[in-house]
């Protein structure tokens, strides 16, 4: 009973949502009806500073797994600013903002399940392939090629759209910067690091996008003089 009660506990725990939720995801699946019950928000499991992955494991909050989610987590929230400013201005690549937010719920579960302690049936629902990164080499492809050559280093710029889509590439690389330690230990599938890899190319070039079909200048870099 007391073994049951531990697990219960470890269910409820907060950091376990991403791997969780990633199942109501458009992208996950396994998506289907579920339980009208809301989870409990706070739990106080974590208040001694460990919190739990999604194959059950405790580790101290600082841990470089809870490093990469939390990093994972903050890029979702700047691509959904990103997407709130793009939508004020009609553009129609809101939708495939969307979809990266629901891969980046993929990213976080796979990122939640470590190798080293996941089981068959966890890999099976936090798996990530390569289909996401070779879609987001599609949509690299089709806004490049409508951007004018560059010429110049760009600093972020064009706009609130363009600024927060470069806000959000910067996010990206550092999210990605937290992944490849995981991946490189072999706790984390490498087509997640290559996914961030692609996207904060994808949020450069859709900056630039941005700012031109907005008609907003890009500001580039001009060195000082000595």
């Amino acid at each position: 009973m007391r073994g049951r009660n531990r697990d219960r506990d470890r269910g409820r725990d907060w950091d376990r949502l991403p791997a969780l939720t990633a199942r109501l995801c458009l992208h996950s699946p396994d998506r289907g009806p579920r339980s009208a019950r809301a989870p409990k928000i706070y739990t106080g499991t974590g208040d001694a500073g460990f919190s739990s992955t999604f194959t059950g494991e405790r580790r101290p909050k600082d841990d470089r797994i809870f490093e990469a989610l939390g990093t994972a987590d903050e890029l979702n929230s700047a691509i959904g600013l990103a997407s709130e400013f793009s939508s004020e201005k009609g553009h129609t690549f809101v939708e495939q903002l969307h979809k990266v937010q629901c891969m980046l719920q993929d990213v976080g579960s796979n990122i939640a399940t470590p190798l080293s302690s996941a089981r068959e049936a966890h890999l099976k629902r936090t798996s990530f392939s390569e289909k996401p990164v070779l879609e987001l080499e599609q949509w690299i492809d089709k806004y490049s090629e409508q951007l004018p050559p560059l010429k110049a280093f760009i600093l972020p710029s064009g706009g609130k759209s363009s600024t927060a889509l470069h806000f959000s590439r910067a996010v990206c690389r550092r999210a990605e910067r937290c992944v490849v330690p995981l991946v490189q230990a072999g706790e984390a599938d490498p087509n997640v690091a290559k996914y961030l890899n692609r996207l904060s190319d994808y949020l450069f070039v859709l900056a630039r996008y941005a700012a031109m079909k907005e008609g907003k200048e890009e500001k580039i870099y001009i060195k000082s003089e000595p």
